[in-house]
């Protein structure tokens, strides 16, 4: 049985609505409309609205017969928006360029294995309250896994302002040929002072294309469990 998030469409597509209209509008406030701050506003958002799980278009369905409370989301996500994008407009994400232009060096002719955006969110698990300043790590095959460029970090620690949340682009991977499957298996280590260290394991299916220079879209993610942290043991503090 496969269930989904509606929450999830409504805010990207909140969000894409929102930027089109300030970018017709000659964008007078400044604000940036960059792919990563757009990332950004999602988390911010999505960690602060209340998921609604369907299994098929019938919950959609069910949901838009009460005008009220689908309007009441709509106007939710719109103001959580707004709030999160003025709250990015003095505290941007200093490694990111905010200029569309996060991409990968010296693009070549050939074949390549295109690896989704990671995404995840770590949580005190004794309080279920996001956590800041805990540093991922994600390693394949022993090693820290390359980024795309220089401005996704790998380590990566968590920031107050994203509530909990980190993501990772990995670098594109050289394929042989077109068409290739291939399962690309990672480890996701989480450590944070006064929490016991958590290792999370995963695997991504890839299939090779030709090499391109692309964006990076909201729609290509990997989304990660919900992963929480807990003090250590007694006989752990005791030593």
């Amino acid at each position: 049985m496969e269930i989904h998030n509606i929450t999830e469409d409504m805010v990207f597509s909140s969000i894409q609505t929102i930027f089109d209209s300030f970018q017709k509008k000659g964008n007078p406030d400044q604000f940036c409309t960059c792919e990563q701050c757009r990332v950004d506003i999602a988390c911010y958002v999505l960690n602060r609205c209340t998921p609604r799980y369907i299994v098929s278009n019938r919950g959609v369905t069910r949901l838009k017969q009460d005008d009220l409370e689908w309007q009441q989301l709509e106007a939710d996500i719109a103001a959580l928006i707004n709030d999160c994008m003025r709250r990015i407009k003095h505290n941007r994400r200093a490694t990111a360029q905010h200029d569309n232009t996060i991409l990968s060096d010296n693009i070549e002719p050939g074949f390549i294995y295109n690896i989704p955006v990671i995404m995840g969110r770590i949580f005190d698990g004794a309080t279920f309250a996001p956590l800041a300043g805990v540093t991922a790590e994600l390693r394949s095959n022993g090693e820290l896994v390359p980024m795309i460029d220089k401005n996704w970090q790998n380590p990566y620690t968590l920031v107050s302002n994203t509530a909990g949340s980190y993501t990772f682009w990995p670098k594109q991977v050289t394929a042989g040929a077109a068409d290739d499957h291939k399962i690309f298996e990672y480890f996701l280590t989480i450590t944070a002072p006064d929490y016991e260290t958590v290792t999370h394991y995963f695997r991504i299916p890839a299939i090779s294309q030709p090499q391109s220079a692309v964006l990076f879209s909201i729609e290509r993610t990997f989304k990660l469990p919900d992963l929480y942290l807990f003090p250590p043991g007694e006989d752990e503090q005791n030593g």
